[in-house]
């Protein structure tokens, strides 16, 4: 390129600063008919522990979406899984359509058609991944608004690893990296234990975090002390936690009423009193939270948390986790 062209491309760049990236990066992937359908829905949320058997919460889902239009939200995600997905879900029920929007930076949340896909979409599904990209791409943008619109409007909403981690009130963001039980237990507040709230207003969840892949990754610990940083940080008095095994899911219905399904049980944690030792490099010190365990095929009841199944207390000394049940030592 001679000197005079290189001159005249960079004036042109100056003038349009937007000019290499105005294309979007989002990608948009939609398998049955091309026109949207108005129906109306069935409220009602799928929390899901992540892992491959999630049949019964799919169906949950469909059935829930009453024959409308399924939406999934990915992020970094090849467009190929993404077909295969869409068509799996579609063979599972009758639907008008199931899509996937695949989000590759935080700018895709500023698109107008993006919001008007969202907002025309009777289910929203938030795939497992990285939940930091979520926090990352969404959050105070116009995504998250409509996100929160669809909430409101009693539309159902499901979420899976990664999409169920950011559908309480708070949640571990992920924004360094990933965080394991000893590693947590033992400093509180180490740089990877990076929480997040504000995100998704679910009623129901307010004042919860979730936690997922549970007893698979041995992540009790871990939500031990998320829920800690939660007390000692000033964010809630009283505490709330959900944790969901791998191929296992909460099924909510809009009145608080949840069934267990699948392979595991789901773990509902409570704490009314701020831990005695909680601080940087500092092994946790934290005692008498509540736990109720749910096994597949048992209900619980959200809005008075209580179910039923096994009922014992865990504490937390030193860094080291006990339980008032010899069966349930840990978990």
């Amino acid at each position: 390129m001679s000197l005079s062209n290189r001159v005249l491309l960079s004036l042109i760049l100056l003038l349009l600063p937007g000019a290499l990236s105005a294309q979007p990066k989002w990608k948009y992937f939609r398998t049955g008919r091309d026109a949207d359908v108005v129906v109306k829905p069935r409220p009602g949320f799928a929390l899901m522990g992540g892992g491959a058997k999630q049949d019964a919460a799919f169906q949950f889902l469909c059935d829930a979406t009453n024959g409308g239009d399924f939406l999934i939200l990915r992020a970094n995600t090849e467009g190929d899984y993404a077909t295969k997905v869409n068509k799996e879900i579609n063979a599972v029920c009758p639907l008008n359509s199931v899509a996937t929007i695949v989000f590759n930076d935080r700018e895709d949340s500023d698109d107008a058609k993006v919001v008007q896909i969202i907002d025309q979409a009777e289910t929203i599904f938030i795939a497992g991944g990285d939940q930091s990209n979520y926090v990352r791409f969404w959050q105070d943008t116009p995504v998250q608004a409509a996100l929160n619109r669809h909430i409101l409007e009693g539309k159902p909403t499901g979420g899976s690893s990664a999409g169920l981690a950011v559908l309480g009130e708070y949640s571990f963001a992920s924004m360094i990296d990933t965080i394991h039980s000893p590693e947590s237990l033992a400093n509180p507040y180490g740089n990877k234990v990076t929480l997040s709230r504000d995100f998704l207003e679910i009623p129901l969840l307010a004042g919860t975090i979730t936690d997922t892949h549970f007893v698979k990754r041995d992540r009790l610990g871990r939500l031990l002390v998320f829920m800690a940083r939660i007390s000692q940080d000033g964010w809630s008095k009283r505490v709330r936690a959900i944790g969901v095994d791998e191929n296992a899911a909460v099924l909510v219905k809009s009145d608080g009423s949840a069934q267990v399904v699948g392979e595991g049980p789901a773990y509902f944690l409570e704490s009314t009193a701020a831990p005695a030792t909680c601080s940087y490099r500092q092994p946790l010190t934290f005692k008498d939270i509540k736990v109720q365990r749910i096994a597949p095929g048992k209900t619980f009841q959200i809005s008075t948390w209580k179910g039923n199944g096994d009922s014992y207390s865990l504490s937390v000394v030193n860094g080291v986790v006990s339980s008032t049940n010899a069966e349930h030592s840990s978990y």
